[in-house]
């Protein structure tokens, strides 16, 4: 405190000396004017009032040190020294009762100066109002002046309360600033672990190509990482552990790389695969439903997908895929959800399935697009190989014009049986006539199928014979209950009726000619050939040789009883006993004709 008292009488002896002088002479005159003035107005009263009023501002300015002492102290001077005479001058006016001034009653030349300038003859109304106008001035100056005071003191008294809580706070800061150096250390040393790892992580420019590099070389070397910082020293650790037995160490291994956050596909697999045999599916979906809420790339969420359970992981699968198209990865396995090795029996649907999401996949082997989401090579050539394989294996199973239903007419004296033959198993088949109308279910037979273990749907179903070329749709359930279809099928009675006896005829060609049938000696009998005629428009034979210059005229073809001879045609011919052999060669209605056939006599 003595050494604030002495510097603030240094700095009030330096502005004395600097200001003093000049500050008391304009005071001086500015009195001696209120006093000329007089007759106006107190105007030494209004001086030395307002110059008081300005003294207090600037010294709480200074106390409060809103304002330098330095650059203030002169102006304190100056409005103390200005109140101070201008009190004086208007004390002197009081006890003088001095109207005109105390230097007009002294100076009869202020006076008569005064009477010159008109100031004393000035109307008394003009000055009461003056006074009047003025008194409300003073009074709007004190209020200003208290409430002045009353500011300072409650700036004073919030002082007092900041000064105390400080000192409060203060003590608490220093408690919690001991407990909060701890926590600091501990957080310092482990932010300088993360820097050390970024650092490394951006010195290796953490891409795919640089870690599976890394890691073929790692491979090549064989044996752990003492000390592994980037993400392929993690994952060669964590493979030498697991193919070592030590999957606690694996584990922490595969969960370091997944800290990189490295969108490769190998790593995470081969991860789940190791907790889903140690701890069950269960755990392999909660570690990676943790691990995918932090991370950013997609393989961690896709491999997190997988430890769902049938239904729902392949729905969670097809949402991958919806929301990244071109993440060829999910293709694969999204083929392995419809393979044999998965559904143990495949229906044609599952395997068209797979062989679509297998081509997908192999497409992307182009220009090297499927490098960038393997660490492990090795990995991804294994992927490729056994997508070719598969593929050659399911053959043309996405030619669409194969593998549909079939419908066999087969004509009959009652009608027509059509017998359906599918390209794979099924649990129910059904049919129907005509492009509109209910489908009729075909219904069981009495016997179970070997390939589904359940009842065998009958693959049959007839017609009469007076049915019209229309279609005739066919559809089924597979084994999985899935319905397939359905199929249109194209129904014509004449082409059906021609092409099933050209088949016939084909299949037993043998039989179209009987030398000397029955002990009936010169005779040949082609009663199998007349039987079938719907399909024949001409029979050329020879005997003895093979220059076919001899016809068989056959009856024409009656489509309401096909198969019934003529009760006016004779099904033989007679031949001599020199004749040996016959050559037959038949021209069907469809404009094909048969090889030449010999037959020998016995």
């Amino acid at each position: 405190m003595s050494e604030i008292a002495t510097g603030t009488t240094s700095l009030l002896r330096a502005s004395l000396s600097r200001t003093g002088k000049w500050a008391a002479s304009f005071a001086f005159v500015s009195g001696a004017i209120g006093d000329v003035l007089n007759p106006l107005g107190p105007f030494a009263a209004y001086i030395a009032l307002g110059a008081a009023v300005a003294a207090l501002i600037i010294a709480i300015a200074m106390v409060l040190r809103l304002v330098l002492a330095a650059k203030a102290m002169p102006a304190l001077i100056f409005a103390t020294s200005a109140a101070a005479i201008a009190g004086g001058v208007y004390g002197i006016q009081q006890q003088t009762n001095s109207q005109n001034g105390v230097i007009a009653g002294l100076v009869p030349a202020v006076a008569e100066l005064q009477q010159s300038l008109g100031i004393v003859s000035q109307k008394v109304a003009k000055i009461e109002k003056t006074v009047t106008e003025t008194q409300k001035t003073v009074e709007a100056v004190k209020k200003s002046t208290d409430t002045v005071a009353k500011t300072t003191e409650e700036i004073a008294l919030t002082q007092t309360r900041q000064t105390q809580q400080g000192t409060e706070t203060q003590k608490t800061v220093d408690a919690v600033k001991q407990t909060t150096d701890t926590l600091a250390a501990g957080q310092q040393r482990q932010q300088a672990q993360v820097e050390k790892l970024q650092a490394t992580t951006e010195q290796i420019a953490a891409s795919i190509d640089t870690i599976a590099k890394g890691f073929a070389q790692l491979a090549a070397q064989g044996g752990t990482i003492a000390d592994p910082k980037r993400p392929d020293e993690f994952y060669h650790n964590a493979r030498v552990y697991e193919l070592a037995g030590d999957m606690l160490n694996a584990r922490r291994s595969y969960l370091a790389f997944a800290g990189f956050d490295v969108d490769a596909i190998d790593p995470y697999t081969r991860f789940a695969t190791l907790l889903r045999v140690q701890d069950g599916k269960a755990s392999a979906r909660e570690v990676f439903g943790q691990l995918a809420e932090k991370a950013k790339a997609p393989s961690l969420k896709l491999v997190h997908l997988l430890q769902f359970d049938d239904a729902q992981r392949l729905d969670k699968l097809n949402a991958f895929i919806a929301a990244n198209p071109d993440y060829a990865p999910a293709y694969f396995l999204l083929a392995q959800e419809f393979s044999e090795d998965r559904l143990g029996s495949q229906t044609l649907a599952d395997k068209r399935s797979e062989a679509t999401a297998l081509t997908k996949f192999v497409s992307y082997e182009k220009d090297g697009g499927l490098l960038k989401y393997f660490v492990d090579q090795t990995q991804l050539a294994d992927w490729l190989d056994r997508s070719r394989t598969r593929l050659t294996a399911l053959g043309d199973v996405l030619d669409p014009s194969r593998f549909v239903p079939t419908l066999t007419p087969t004509r009959s004296n009652a009608g027509w049986s059509m017998t359906i033959s599918l390209p794979e198993p099924a649990t129910a088949i059904s049919w129907r006539f005509g492009d509109n109308g209910p489908f009729t279910d075909t219904g069981m037979l009495a016997m179970n199928d070997q390939r589904t273990g359940k009842p065998m749907p009958n693959p049959s179903f007839e017609l009469p014979d007076s049915t019209a070329a229309t279609n005739i749709g066919i559809k089924y359930l597979d084994i999985r209950g899935r319905e397939t279809g359905p199929f249109d099928i194209r129904f014509d009675p004449d082409s059906a009726l021609q092409q099933g006896n050209k088949q016939i005829l084909d299949q037993f060609w043998t039989s179209w000619i009987a030398f000397d049938a029955g002990g009936n000696r010169g005779l040949v009998y082609f009663t199998q050939m007349l039987s079938f005629r719907c399909a024949i428009r001409q029979v050329h034979y020879s005997l003895n040789g093979t220059a076919l210059d001899k016809e068989i005229k056959m009856p024409p073809c009656d489509a309401k009883d096909p198969y019934a001879i003529p009760s006016d045609y004779q099904p033989y011919f007679e031949v001599k006993d020199d004749v040996k052999s016959m050559a037959v060669q038949v021209t069907y209605t469809d404009g094909t004709k048969s090889p030449v056939r010999e037959y020998k006599r016995q």
